[in-house]
């Protein structure tokens, strides 16, 4: 086989491996929130409890997913992407049998913290992977795959964790982790960090991220154009239960049945993005489009009064997609920094934005007391989506560009 033929199988093999890889991550992540009511009466959890002890459990993940954002971050530059696939999935793989066999809600929250440190490396490692491989003009088609195939995930979630025993879900998303390992054999390392390890050069250094007043706001910029992605999912659709009876829904609303259709939309966003952004050569443009169309998708949800559960599905697909930019925006994050640094940011931009959820949902349990539960969604939603608009355009445009280079201590 000649070097091309093998670049291009190693290349396709890398995008495969990190669309299941994330499709096993975004199934446990979303699993919770699917069996959330049903796995939390069965442990005991009185209906006046399931909110705040639900909101504790997902911020114990989140808080997990920070500290392995930092975790496999440093260890992808350091030790390679290839190692971070490799643990990040054994990790959560093990941590989501292990959440089959809880009989606690203490014990669930330690298991669900484990779980979050596995997951956050998965997707950083995987992106870092396929734009440091493909082409600059196509690696865009790379991530969208992964993040269109990932998403699916949450579907496969929601159906497992409609038809199966909460238990039984869990396990199932372990054993499917488990088996994924074995695609790893034969990946290769990517050129790029290889040729920057043998150049000796500072790798993983996250003080660089810090120390460079530039480097510092391109960086947080980074994180806070996702915020409002997460603030759909954490917030407005799996709590859609509340929301429905404050909407006065006609029907019981189902958040398994949300977080399904509100991912099917997002993969469907993510490849309408991508495509959008090959066409107009921006990635810029593709996410302000987005961002404006979540503003009016959080408006309509919100002030759906009397909404049937067939009403509930739609809005719950239009969330979705108009929250659609995820590869768009990891994308971004990873076409911003160096070689030495990439794998750095790729992994842990992603997961700060998902441990926004936690100021998210702290700052909406805070307001619904006092303004109610429409009111608070509205407020804490609409600041998320005005904080993305603004870190967005201190971007620069990232399309198209060489990413063959180090980021200078």
């Amino acid at each position: 086989m000649d070097q091309t033929a093998a670049n291009s199988k190693n290349v396709r093999l890398i995008i495969i491996v990190a669309a299941l890889g994330y499709f096993v991550d975004i199934y446990d992540l979303i699993l919770f929130s699917v069996i959330r009511v049903k796995s939390l009466k069965s442990l005991g959890v009185p209906d006046s409890d399931l909110l705040d002890v639900g909101t504790m459990l997902i911020n114990s993940q989140m808080f997990g997913m920070l500290l392995g954002g930092l975790l496999w971050g440093i260890l992808g530059d350091k030790r390679g992407r290839i190692s971070v696939l490799f643990g990040s999935i054994l990790l959560y793989s093990l941590a989501n049998m292990a959440n089959g066999f809880v009989t606690s809600v203490p014990a669930y929250a330690v298991i669900r913290f484990i779980a979050g440190i596995g997951l956050a490396g998965e997707l950083g490692a995987g992106i870092t992977l396929v734009t440091e491989t493909m082409s600059k003009e196509n690696r865009g088609y790379g991530t969208m795959i992964v993040a269109g195939v990932g998403l699916l995930g949450a579907v496969a979630a929601a159906l497992v964790g409609e038809h199966f025993a909460w238990e039984t879900s869990y396990i199932i998303g372990g054993v499917m982790g488990l088996l994924l390992l074995g695609l790893r054999v034969g990946l290769a390392e990517s050129g790029m960090f290889k040729n920057v390890k043998n150049d000796g050069v500072s790798r993983g250094n996250i003080f660089m991220l810090f120390n460079d007043g530039p480097r510092f706001k391109k960086y947080l910029s980074c994180i806070l154009i996702g915020i409002p992605l997460w603030f759909v999912v954490g917030v407005l659709v799996t709590f859609s239960p509340e929301f429905g009876k404050e909407l006065n829904a006609t029907e019981p609303i189902s958040a398994g049945t949300g977080i399904m259709w509100c991912y099917i939309g997002i993969a469907l966003g993510d490849i309408v993005a991508g495509f959008m952004a090959q066409m107009l050569r921006s990635r810029k443009k593709v996410m302000l489009t987005f961002l404006i169309l979540t503003a009016v998708s959080v408006v309509v949800y919100l002030n759906a009064e009397g909404m049937t559960a067939q009403q509930f599905i739609w809005l719950a697909l239009f969330l979705g997609f108009s929250s659609g930019y995820w590869a768009t925006f990891v994308t971004i994050a990873s076409e911003q920094f160096g070689t030495n640094l990439r794998a750095t940011v790729t992994t842990t931009v992603p997961n700060f934005v998902r441990g926004s959820l936690v100021l998210a949902t702290l700052s909406f349990t805070a307001l619904k007391g006092s303004m109610g539960i429409i009111n608070s969604a509205m407020i804490v939603g609409f600041v998320s989506i005005a904080i993305a608009l603004i870190a967005l355009y201190q971007l620069k445009e990232t399309f198209g560009k060489d990413l063959d280079y180090v980021e200078i201590s």
